[in-house]
């Protein structure tokens, strides 16, 4: 994978995460009660998700494009 895509999509992933932290302040950190206080750890989940999403796409083809390059290295010496 090319060094500049993998930094876009961890970097994308990075800036996902802290938008969830920030949506979630946001949206209850005003108006915060022991209701919210139960409940903010399933909430904080659910917005971090498009953030996971990414991060884990971003694995996968950085394994993929690695294992690529190993069977390259293979055929070549072969």
């Amino acid at each position: 994978m090319n060094k500049a895509v993998s930094t876009l999509w961890l970097t994308g992933s990075i800036l996902l995460s802290l938008g969830g932290i920030v949506g979630f302040i946001f949206l209850f950190g005003r108006d915060m009660n022991v209701f919210w206080l139960i409940l903010a750890p399933i909430i904080l989940a659910v917005y971090q998700i498009p953030a996971v999403a990414v991060y884990y796409f971003w694995k996968r083809r950085k394994r993929r494009s690695q294992a690529d390059q190993e069977d390259q290295g293979e055929t070549d010496s072969q």
